[in-house]
């Protein structure tokens, strides 16, 4: 049977405040094309369908329009599970509709996996369905003592017994899948993921997955990555979109895999193409740096991550000019020269008041140079509260006498 393995869609996700509905529109379009076009015959999502736990309305309906395409109207197998950023009661209360149209969602950890007949290969998978198993969601208190060590070994000894548990139904004559949404260790991670481990507390150890087992389809790490030290092949699909700048160049892909009863599995990745990519610019070379690289076309269709070196700070004008110049800036970061000046043997109290100003904003800018106009400006300020000062000492003054 050919089955194909996603997760962590994250729908309703934005970018500092930037949507990403058009985006993720064209990303599940696109695993729905891929899913006819490799003849797939069962789909599993390993969890994370959405961003929260009450996500938008357009975000459930995007889903529900994804799933009712994926299943096929019942004729090919839907199977998702709950993640950290699910929440289960929620996924599981179209479970009465979604049955009908062969769509399976499993919230909450179950004690025994998932029968699926494929029709189109007369056999039968064999799924064991374990959603983000957070210490409430197992129902159970992993270790009486608060204590990392104590509870690392039995959240990773609990979750070992339930996957084998899981895989005493496992046989030679079925096709064997464990599916999970965990963070499991050795994995790499970005910035974009939320943690759900304290410490490395809540932390799998890919040994711990059962022998037994064909293939290992996991979620919640957002870069595709295939585990090593586990008995069997175990597999990040990674998200459909990057959804932080420490993904930048990182491809996105679904996994598609092949196996039969008794027979190792094969799997390919299949490369997305939907999605604005997200890079990171580093200039070095000040404001004309990044225009000439926007006058080229630098990263047309990309959302950006700025930083730039200057030796003078940034006005408004500046920033609104950069982001009318390319609306997909996401972050303008300044980075500030050194001030190389030496200060001599001259002393603060023997400075100017000029050079004090400059001084200080040097410092409370990391090193930008303040313009003459701001400095004129100071230097105003100072004299007009000067003259305030001599102004009331005056009415004091003649008050007294």
């Amino acid at each position: 049977m050919r089955l194909l393995h996603t997760a962590d869609w994250h729908l309703g996700r934005t970018l500092e405040g930037r949507s990403r509905e058009e985006e993720q529109e064209d990303a599940m379009d696109e695993i729905c094309r891929i899913a006819d076009e490799e003849k797939i015959d069962a789909i599993v999502m390993a969890g994370d369908v959405f961003d929260t736990a009450n996500p938008p309305a357009v975000s459930e309906a995007l889903f529900y329009e994804t799933a009712e395409r994926l299943a096929c109207g019942g004729k090919r197998p839907l199977l998702v599970i709950a993640g950290n950023h699910d929440s289960p009661e929620r996924l599981e209360a179209s479970r009465p509709l979604a049955g009908r149209r062969g769509i399976t969602i499993v919230g909450k950890p179950v004690s025994q996996p998932l029968a699926i007949p494929i029709k189109r290969t007369d056999e039968t998978l064999i799924l064991s369905c374990v959603p983000y198993p957070s210490e409430s969601r197992l129902n159970e208190c992993l270790s009486a003592m608060n204590e990392e060590t104590a509870i690392q070994e039995g959240y990773n000894n609990r979750l070992e017994k339930l996957f084998q548990e899981h895989a005493r139904h496992f046989s030679e004559k079925t096709v064997n899948i464990l599916m999970t949404h965990i963070f499991a260790a050795g994995g790499r991670e970005s910035d974009s993921e939320r943690p759900i481990q304290v410490g490395g507390a809540y932390t799998v150890y890919p040994s711990s997955f059962p022998e037994k087992a064909q293939y290992v389809a996991l979620g919640h790490l957002h870069r595709p990555q295939t585990l090593e030290k586990s008995p069997a092949p175990a597999r990040y699909a990674g998200s459909p979109l990057a959804y932080s700048f420490s993904e930048s160049g990182s491809q996105k892909s679904v996994t598609i895999i092949d196996v039969s009863p008794g027979k190792a599995a094969k799997w390919k990745e299949v490369p997305l193409a939907a999605g604005r990519p997200l890079v990171r610019w580093h200039a070095e070379n000040g404001l004309d740096e990044v225009h000439r690289w926007l006058d080229e076309g630098r990263d047309r269709y990309a959302w950006i991550d700025l930083e730039i070196r200057l030796e003078e700070a940034l006005n408004m004008h500046e920033i609104q000019a950069l982001r009318k110049a390319d609306e997909h800036f996401v972050n303008i970061r300044p980075i500030y020269c050194e001030n190389r000046e030496q200060a001599g043997d001259l002393t603060r109290s023997k400075l100017p008041i000029d050079q004090l100003f400059i001084r200080f904003y040097k410092k409370q800018t990391q090193g930008a140079e303040p313009g003459e106009k701001l400095v004129r400006l100071f230097l105003r300020m100072i004299q007009e509260n000067e003259a305030e000062r001599e102004a009331a000492a005056g009415r004091d003054g003649h008050e007294t006498d």
